[in-house]
């Protein structure tokens, strides 16, 4: 770990968000619920459920952490989620872990307009709008993410996105780049704890 990192506050309020067609019920947001849970019940944890529309998204999660130390936060976020967790870095200036980010949300999800199924419940179902993907560009064009403060674990083998894009997107982090491995991180216990000792809460 950086000086830098090694020098910051632990975590005291910590931002998880999940991923396109995820919710909070995601492996990698129950296990870091759980580990907060276990070894940190002072903190204060939130994983909302993310509604479609970015706009409506990033206003509600930029309101629920309104109050929080912009020292002592962190946000996690995974695939949609990492480009979220990049505007909520840029628009707070706080530490991010950004988990195989997505760098081009407006670009990969227009061919994703209509109706979705919910990952972790089938009979969930939302509606992607054409619009969504201009709020998506305008959250594009948001402030920089000070990516100094910013860790990114980023799978070669991710079959989703492209690791260049993502690991040239988090130039100036302290990047992880993994050799195989998938989208969904399967192996996210190993990184478990780099991830937790970033924010101090190893």
């Amino acid at each position: 770990m950086s000086d830098a990192a090694a020098a910051e506050p632990p975590v005291t309020h910590l931002l998880y968000l999940h991923g396109f067609r995820s919710s909070p019920r995601s492996f990698k947001a129950q296990r870091m619920a759980a580990h907060v849970q276990a070894h940190h019940p002072g903190l204060t944890w939130w994983c909302p459920q993310l509604p479609p529309s970015p706009r409506e998204a990033m206003a509600m999660v930029l309101a629920g952490v309104a109050g929080w130390p912009r020292e002592r936060m962190a946000v996690v976020g995974s695939s949609l989620g990492g480009f979220y967790a990049l505007h909520v870095a840029g628009v707070t200036g706080c530490r991010a872990v950004l988990l195989n980010p997505a760098v081009h949300p407006a670009r990969d999800l227009a061919r994703h307009i209509g109706e979705q199924v919910a990952w972790h419940d089938p009979a969930e179902r939302f509606f992607f709008h054409p619009g969504y993907v201009d709020e998506l560009r305008v959250l594009e064009s948001g402030p920089a993410a000070p990516l100094a403060r910013c860790l990114a674990v980023i799978a070669k083998g991710d079959e989703v996105l492209d690791w260049r894009e993502m690991a040239a997107r988090c130039t100036g982090a302290r990047i992880r780049l993994l050799e195989g491995g998938d989208h969904a991180l399967s192996d996210f216990d190993t990184h478990l704890p780099e991830v937790l000792a970033f924010l101090g809460l190893a």
